[in-house]
């Protein structure tokens, strides 16, 4: 018997108040034998009875949900379910959210439009005990968190603080800026659009250029900000400070 053969599919309970947006997540995971979708749930309600009776492996969840928030169904999962992982899914615009869920005990997030295959490499990686924060975040996570720069250092006086070896980068030493290589302007409007979920058919209209010339500029895109995807394009420009949403 092959290894793949032993391997039970990842169990998925998703979490989605929007029936359309559910329905479509439902879509893209069809086929995947990697995963086994459990249940689904259109409230945090609805999510607290489905865990028990589905026992997810990981749990796909909206942070925008009305009244009990995703916020408050991961506080409530970790406390009784430890065991169950949390990926959440989310916009720019929550951000702080997104923060206070991982504080919480989410394992991280995703940005709504993600595509399949990262989706899925993402519940990979909570499932094998990693985490899926963005750059961003990551960031303004080691701020809130970190106690010290250097905690297993024996603390200097306060006259005398101990200098930074050239050779190490404290955590908070990138604060974002400019790509190395700098956008075009062509090419910061097209990220603008992306940025604002535009597809490239749409920003191609918009524009009056083609679709072909839309993903050129997106590859030129892709490789200065050193990301390999929309969603981390658009992560970073914002980070760097090249556009706003």
């Amino acid at each position: 018997m092959t290894e793949a053969s032993t391997e039970s599919p990842i169990r998925v309970l998703v979490v989605e108040d929007q029936k359309l947006i559910l329905k479509s997540q439902l879509k893209l995971f069809e086929g995947r034998q990697e995963l086994e979708i459990v249940g689904t749930a259109l409230s945090g309600e609805a999510a607290l009875e489905e865990v028990p009776r589905c026992e997810p492996h990981v749990l796909l969840l909206d942070l925008g949900l009305p009244r009990m928030s995703g916020i408050d169904v991961t506080r409530h999962v970790k406390a009784n379910w430890p065991q169950v992982e949390i990926l959440i899914f989310t916009i720019f615009e929550e951000e702080d959210k997104v923060l206070e869920a991982v504080k919480a005990g989410a394992s991280g997030y995703l940005l709504k439009g993600t595509p399949v295959d990262k989706i899925i490499e993402a519940i990979k990686e909570v499932r094998a005990g990693g985490s899926v924060i963005q750059p961003s975040l990551a960031r303004r996570m080691l701020r809130h968190f970190r106690v010290s720069p250097e905690p297993v250092a024996p603390a200097s006086p306060p006259s005398a603080p101990a200098p930074t070896p050239a050779s190490s980068k404290p955590p908070e030493v990138d604060a974002g800026g400019p790509p190395t290589k700098p956008l075009s302007d062509r090419e910061k409007e097209i990220l603008q659009l992306i940025a604002k979920g535009v597809s490239n058919n749409e920003a191609a209209q918009v524009l009056s250029i083609s679709k072909a010339t839309i993903r050129t500029h997106l590859e030129h895109i892709y490789r200065k900000l050193e990301v390999t995807n929309r969603t981390e394009a658009v992560t970073e420009g914002i980070r760097k400070g090249i556009i706003s949403v």
